[in-house]
């Protein structure tokens, strides 16, 4: 009987394991899911930008180092490699900025503010960093969860043995944290 009983808390003590790792398994996909999102909507602003870029030299052809700098930041962008999450968010934040740029260029071009072709991209572009700041708080969100696996019992125990590594945030620049300045 006794051997039963010890025979029956291995088994249950190996399932016990096995939902364990099975379920940081599924944290650390969701996680990196998570993350593929931020990267989908990343390539889909990028495959934005030429269009608006073109539209905007033929009403502002003076403004081509804002322009330049936009189609830098966007090579740049391409060339990080995939693994290399921080650099490529720190290049998409400049980016961001740099649109911001390209945008506030369209008050002192009544024409091209009045582009149907502007103002659709501008759309579009906002909609796009609308879901890259979803994306980003579903990864802080996904992030948190498999973070606060790793440091639970009985999960850090399984962490530990199968070397599962924690994950860091997505942080906002120091210069977006600034209230913005208001004149009258």
């Amino acid at each position: 009987m006794l051997i039963w009983i010890i025979l029956a808390i291995l088994v249950l003590l190996v399932f016990a394991y096995i939902a364990t790792y099975n379920n940081l398994q599924k944290a650390k996909v969701y996680t990196e899911e998570s993350w593929s999102q931020i990267d989908v909507q990343l390539k889909r602003r990028n495959d934005l930008i030429p269009n608006l870029v073109e539209t905007v030299k033929g009403y502002a052809s003076h403004e081509k180092e804002t322009l330049a700098q936009v189609i830098n930041l966007r090579n740049q962008l391409n060339q990080v490699p995939a693994s290399d999450h921080e650099e490529a968010l720190k290049v998409s934040n400049q980016l961001s900025d740099s649109l911001k740029t390209i945008f506030a260029l369209s008050e002192n071009y009544p024409d091209l503010k009045a582009n149907q072709n502007f103002l659709s991209l501008q759309e579009e572009l906002t909609n796009t960093e609308n879901k890259i700041a979803y994306s980003r708080q579903l990864y802080n969100s996904s992030a948190a969860q498999y973070d606060q696996k790793l440091l639970t019992f009985p999960s850090n125990i399984v962490a530990k043995i199968h070397h599962f590594q924690k994950v860091n945030y997505l942080e906002t620049p120091e210069a977006e944290k600034e209230a913005p300045k208001v004149k009258f």
